[in-house]
C-alpha cells in the first residue's frame, strides 16, 4: 500500500509484513510520536492501532467492491516510552460481512506490552 500523503507517512509507521490474519507494523518513538513531556503520545499508538487494522479488514475483502473504515477503537495504554519503535500486530476476533473487530497489541523492542487495543470496522459496499 502507498502510504505518501498519508498520517502513517507523518507519523512514520511502515509495514513489516501483512497477511490477511496478522499485519505487523512499525512506527518509532520520536519528535512527531511524541507528547510535549517527551512519552509516546497515547494518540499515536490508537494511530498505529487503527492503522494495523484497518489494512488487515482490507486484506479481508475486496476492494473494488468494499470500502472499510474504523467505527470504534479503544485503546488501554499499559506501560510509557521515551525512544525507539514499538510494533503493533493486529489479528482479527471477528470477520464478518459488514463489520470486523481487530485486537492490536503494540509492543515494545523487547515485546513488552505498551498498549492493547480493540478496533471495530465497517464493511461499506462501493457504490
Amino acid at each position: 500500500m502507498d502510504f505518501t500523503n498519508t498520517l502513517m507517512e507523518t507519523l512514520g509507521i511502515e509495514t513489516q509484513s501483512a497477511d490477511k490474519d496478522l499485519i505487523v507494523m512499525t512506527m518509532p518513538v520520536d519528535h512527531r510520536t511524541k507528547q510535549p513531556a517527551g512519552f509516546l503520545h497515547g494518540g499515536a499508538s490508537v494511530a498505529l492501532a487503527e492503522s494495523a487494522a484497518s489494512i488487515g479488514a482490507t486484506m479481508n475483502v475486496d476492494p473494488d467492491a468494499y470500502s472499510v473504515f474504523g467505527l470504534e477503537i479503544n485503546a488501554n495504554h499499559i506501560k510509557s516510552k521515551r525512544e525507539g519503535t514499538v510494533t503493533a500486530k493486529a489479528r482479527p476476533v471477528h470477520v464478518g460481512k459488514s463489520t470486523m473487530v481487530y485486537e492490536v497489541r503494540i509492543t515494545n523492542e523487547n515485546e513488552t506490552l505498551i498498549c492493547l487495543s480493540r478496533c471495530t470496522i465497517g464493511v461499506v459496499p462501493n457504490k
